[in-house]
């Protein structure tokens, strides 16, 4: 190294020996590279500020004024077009032509030719008016003048003073002098402010008519769920539904649809419209999107009702307010009123609340009942609601089985004369024989004389379905279940069905998960009332109520299991159902167990002590009943089963004080000594009881007997 050049390293005598390894700098990115990493950078940030919540309300802000300003001004636009042109005759007129409504638009046609005649005259008038009004401010002028210096003169008589002459003309043009110098000063504010205030009322007018997008409100107003119901979004949710037609006919309408609505009115919980649907669009097609409807509603599936009035090609829907149907109802006034009383024949039973909120009243008289749904869904509940309504009339009589057996009917003990509680073969044989005891009561009573009156009798059978499947065959070989015509069971619904009501002897069933098997067809259709709870499908639906409620808009299939608790939709003339409906939805009180037992109760003390009949034969077995039945018989050829019921309550009241014709049925049933028909009246011959005790002979044949 030469002496004159100064090491830039010094290294240590260590590190002198080893060779110097010289590490190039790092170098420089290119351009390109900086560029892309920049970019990256700068999106990151752009991607930020889009996501943070302060930008996204900046910008639904500056949105939503700013379309405020534009529908405002458009609506403004919109309302001076139409009130200078003929544009709102020609959509009325296309909206009546869309909807077959053609004399309608005939008489907008005629208006439209007024307004353009009157519009003709109009202008016709305005060519004339600049000469007109020149001529009549130059006569304005002249009288002006004339009249301040006729003041002026009469100001100069009376002050002796001629200068009083032009006084007022001056005074006159002083005026006119100030008034322009005042324009001119507020006429540069004006100029200003008044741009200013105009884009003020056009956004007041936007904000008013929510000419904003949803998504441009504010965070607690973009909620629309339950939103109230206005035309544009029931037309709006016809649109969307994805029906061509309807579609393509709300599209060549000029006022979008508005004229296919009727008035919007207050039912109860919601609301009600009517709308008629254009020519091409079955109510059937709308009543099959009802779901899809609801959501355009901003509703769930239940809270809208599609139903069809009399009107034709309309269908009228109810929409609730949102969330309304989730809030119970009152409690029932079988509850509240300690005075209730019940009126078989002219009054109605207070049982719930239809969807407007109006109390649901039902008429009970000479009407078949039948209840069904699927199970726990307070068929029970709502079935003793009625027969604890018609309690409080003293004169009706229930007889009634529970196959079903946990003591929901437990209160009727002392109000019913015959009260069955139990799911098993035996107690079907024991229902069985309390509707063939009513069949033989309604024969009677239709073989009396002409004008006889007679106290209602109501016979109920909760979970009836267990004695339409029940295997049991009696000792005649015929079964007690089935729905063939050696079905006894079926046979005595059937005869109660067809001639009962005449004489006020009346069958109500209750059934669960309603099918042909468990509940036939000639038994479910021989009700006047037809009540169904929640249901899984539509063929159930139609089995419960019929085809003509389900086609008119009835889906009880469509209620929600476990939420829809107690709501029942109903098909009778008892109860009080829209012109044009086949069917009305109730929301039934729900009386509890404990509650029922208390309205029994008050039931019980306007009676005098109505003793229920088991549905075993009781302390029979310490007597011999064909030796007793034979004895009370006496020396008479045949006696009427009622007389041999009262003779053997008096030979022994322990032992058949409680006997009913049931129990004296089935004493005899296979003895040969069964009551028979004479004279239209049931009766019991002495020679076959004879023969009886000669074949079984005493007690224990009697008991093999039952």
């Amino acid at each position: 190294m030469p002496e004159n050049v100064v090491p830039l390293f010094k290294q240590s005598p260590e590190t002198a020996a080893e060779p110097l390894t010289l590490v190039p700098p790092t170098p420089e990115p290119s351009f390109g590279v900086r560029s892309v990493r920049v970019l990256k950078r700068t999106l990151a940030a752009m991607r930020d500020a889009v996501v943070n919540d302060r930008t996204r309300t900046a910008a639904r802000m500056f949105v939503r004024h700013g379309l405020y300003v534009l529908g405002g001004g458009r609506i403004a636009f919109r309302r001076a077009w139409d009130g200078r042109t003929g544009s709102r005759y020609q959509r009325m007129i296309r909206a009546a032509e869309a909807a077959g409504n053609w004399e309608e638009a005939k008489e907008w046609e005629d208006r439209l030719h007024r307004f353009r005649a009157d519009r003709h005259r109009r202008r016709m008038d305005l060519i004339k008016a600049p000469q007109d009004v020149a001529r009549n401010a130059f006569y304005a002028l002249l009288t002006a003048a004339g009249g301040l210096l006729g003041l002026g003169i009469a100001l100069a008589i009376a002050n002796k003073d001629a200068a009083y002459v032009f006084g007022p003309l001056m005074a006159a043009i002083e005026l006119i002098r100030w008034v322009t110098m005042v324009g001119t000063v507020v006429w540069g504010p004006l100029v200003t402010v008044g741009p200013w205030a105009v884009l003020g009322a056009l956004w007041g007018l936007g904000r008013h008519q929510q000419t904003a997008p949803q998504w441009a409100l504010p965070a607690q107003q973009r909620d629309d769920a339950g939103a109230p119901i206005t035309p544009s979004i029931v037309v709006t949710a016809l649109r969307d539904l994805g029906i061509a037609p309807l579609r393509k006919a709300i599209k060549d309408m000029g006022d979008a649809g508005a004229a296919m609505l009727g008035p919007i009115r207050i039912a109860g919980c919601g609301v009600e419209v009517d709308v008629t649907l254009p020519s091409g669009v079955s109510t059937a097609e709308v009543q099959g999107r009802r779901r899809k409807l609801a959501e355009n509603l901003a509703r769930h599936e239940h809270e809208v009702f599609i139903t069809l009035p009399t009107a034709a090609r309309t269908v009228r829907l109810w929409i609730a307010d949102s969330g309304a149907l989730d809030e119970p109802i009152g409690p029932s006034p079988l509850v509240v009123d300690d005075t209730l009383t019940a009126d078989y024949k002219s009054g109605r039973a207070p049982w719930g609340q239809d969807l407007r909120g109006d109390a649901a009243l039902i008429s009970l008289y000479q009407r078949m009942l039948l209840i069904t749904g699927l199970s726990n869904q307070g068929k029970t509940a709502a079935l003793r609601a009625l027969a604890l309504w018609l309690a409080l009339d003293k004169t009706v009589e229930f007889r009634i089985a529970d196959l079903k057996g946990v003591g929901d009917w437990g209160m009727f003990d002392g109000l019913a004369t015959t009260l069955i509680q139990g799911p098993t073969d035996e107690h079907v044989i024991d229902a069985t024989d309390m509707l063939e005891a009513g069949v033989a009561e309604m024969e009677r009573r239709i073989q009396a004389p002409a004008g006889t009156v007679f106290p209602p009798l109501v016979l109920i059978v909760d979970e009836a379905q267990v004695a339409f499947m029940c295997p049991a065959v009696g000792a005649d070989k015929r079964p007690y279940g089935g729905s063939k015509a050696t079905s006894r069971y079926f046979m005595a619904a059937r005869k109660i069905h067809n001639q009962g009501r005449a004489v006020d002897v009346l069958l109500w069933e209750g059934t669960q998960d309603p099918t042909d098997q468990n509940l036939p067809k000639l038994v479910r259709e021989g009700a006047h009332t037809r009540i169904s709870l929640a249901l899984g499908t539509e063929s159930q639906a139609r089995m419960a109520l019929g085809d003509k409620a389900v086609d008119g808009g009835a889906a009880p299939h469509l209620l929600r299991q476990g939420l829809d608790k107690g709501t029942v939709v109903v098909a009778s003339d008892g109860i009080a159902i829209p012109a044009g409906q086949a069917s009305i939805t109730v929301r039934t009180h729900y009386i509890d167990t404990d509650t029922a037992h208390a309205v029994a109760d008050r039931a019980k003390a306007l009676r005098s002590g109505t003793v229920t009949t088991a549905h075993t034969v009781a302390d029979a077995a310490e007597c011999d009943p064909l030796a007793d039945i034979a004895t009370v018989l006496g020396t008479e050829s045949r006696v009427l089963t009622q007389d041999v019921l009262k003779r053997l309550a008096a030979l022994n009241e322990k032992a058949y004080g409680r006997w009913s014709f049931i129990d004296l049925k089935r004493v005899l049933d296979g003895t040969g000594a069964e009551p028979y028909k004479s004279d239209g009246r049931m009766v019991i011959s002495r020679d076959r009881i004879t023969r009886a005790l000669t074949n079984f002979g005493g007690n224990g044949s009697a008991s093999a007997a039952q």
